[in-house]
C-alpha cells in the first residue's frame, strides 16, 4: 500500500530525512519510532501530501504523491499529533462537517458516524460542544474523524495521548482490529504502546533508518550480550574464579558483601549465549547452594536508546 524509496526531505541546509526506503503493505501495523527531531512527522506529512519530497519516491496504493495527491488524501485517515477540531462545534456537528468534506453519500453519514461513536466510545457527550470535552474524549474526537470515510490507510500520530488506562486498551484493541484488513502506521514515544500494537517497527534516527524488522526479531538480532544476577551461599572465596571459567562467561562482578555466606554477582554473558544451565551444574560440582538467578530480558527501551544515542 505505501512504497517509498530513498526519499529525502531537505530544510534549508538541514537533511530531516535522509534518502530512507521502507514498504508497508495492507493488514500490517507498522511502528514509526524515533526521538523528537528524527524525521517521523516529516516523512508522516510527506506520504500524507501535506508537503513534497526534496527527492526520491513516494507511492500510496499505487499513486505517486506528487501527480495524485487528491486521490491519496480520499484513502488516508490522518491524526496528526495536534488534533484538528473546532471547538466551538458540538462533536456530532463536527463529524457530519468532517463526512460532508469525504465526500460521503448522505444517505450513509447518519450510519458511518453512529458507527464512529460507538467505536470510539462517545456516546456520553453526544450533548457537548467539543471545547467542553476532556483530552481523552477530544483525542476520541480525533480519531473518529480519521476513521469516519473507512479510509485504507491510517496514520496515527501518538493517538492514545491523554486518554486514561481502560481508553488505551479500548483504542489498542481497535487499532489491532482495523490493522486486519487496513494499513496502519503508528507514530508514537510510548514504546509500550508499539509492543502491544504493532507487528513490525520502524526506529528512525537523525533521518536515517536504524532499524527495520519485527519486534521479536528486533529485540533478540540486538540482545547482544545478557545479563544474569545470581544469589549463591557457599564460603568458598575463589567462588569468582570458577564463575569466570565458565563458557559463555564474559564478566563476573560481585556485587555487594555483607555479614553473610550469601554472595551476590551480576555475571555478563557472550553475545548469543545462554550460561545459566553451566551455572547450576558448576554449583553442584561446588557444593554452592543457589539462592536465586534471573537473566535480565532486554526491553524495547533498551533496544531503542542502544540505536538512537549518541
Amino acid at each position: 500500500m505505501i512504497d517509498i524509496k530513498q526519499l529525502t526531505k531537505v530544510y534549508g541546509t538541514q537533511k530531516a530525512v535522509d534518502n530512507i526506503s521502507f514498504k508497508v503493505e495492507k493488514g500490517e501495523i507498522l511502528g514509526f519510532l524515533g526521538p523528537n527531531g528524527a524525521g517521523k512527522t516529516t516523512t508522516m506529512k510527506i506520504i500524507t501530501c501535506f508537503m513534497p519530497p526534496t527527492s526520491g519516491e513516494v507511492t500510496v496504493g499505487g499513486f505517486p504523491v506528487l501527480e495524485n495527491s487528491i486521490d491519496i488524501r480520499r484513502m488516508i485517515g490522518y491524526l496528526p499529533e495536534l488534533n484538528p477540531l473546532y471547538g466551538d462545534m458540538n462533536l456530532v456537528d463536527f463529524l457530519k462537517y468532517v463526512a460532508d468534506l469525504r465526500g460521503i453519500e448522505k444517505s450513509k453519514q447518519n450510519n458511518r458516524i453512529q458507527n464512529m461513536i460507538d467505536i470510539c466510545g462517545l456516546g456520553d457527550v453526544l450533548h457537548k460542544n467539543i471545547n467542553e470535552l476532556s483530552k481523552g474524549y477530544r483525542q476520541r474526537v480525533g480519531l473518529a474523524q480519521a476513521m469516519v470515510h473507512d479510509p485504507d490507510i491510517l496514520i496515527l500520530d501518538e493517538p492514545t495521548i491523554g486518554l486514561d488506562p481502560n481508553q488505551v486498551v479500548d483504542i489498542r484493541n481497535l487499532i489491532k482490529r482495523l490493522g486486519r484488513e487496513k494499513t496502519v502506521i503508528l507514530s508514537t514515544h510510548i514504546l509500550s504502546e508499539v509492543q502491544a500494537t504493532c507487528d513490525r517497527a520502524i526506529i528512525i534516527n537523525k533521518g536515517l533508518i536504524v532499524a527495520d524488522s519485527s519486534l521479536a526479531e528486533l529485540q533478540r538480532d540486538l540482545e547482544g550480550k545478557a545479563s544474569i544476577n545470581v544469589e549463591i551461599k557457599t564460603s568458598d572465596n575463589s567462588i569468582a574464579d570458577h564463575l569466570t571459567s565458565i563458557e559463555g562467561v564474559e564478566e563476573v562482578r560481585e556485587l555487594y558483601l555483607d555479614d553473610s555466606i550469601n554472595r551476590n554477582f551480576n555475571i555478563v554473558s557472550t553475545a548469543g549465549s545462554d550460561p545459566r544451565e553451566l551455572i547450576f551444574n558448576k554449583a553442584v560440582e561446588n557444593g554452592w547452594i543457589i539462592i536465586g538467578m534471573a537473566r535480565e530480558i532486554r526491553s524495547l527501551e533498551d533496544v531503542f536508546h542502544q540505536l538512537t544515542k549518541e
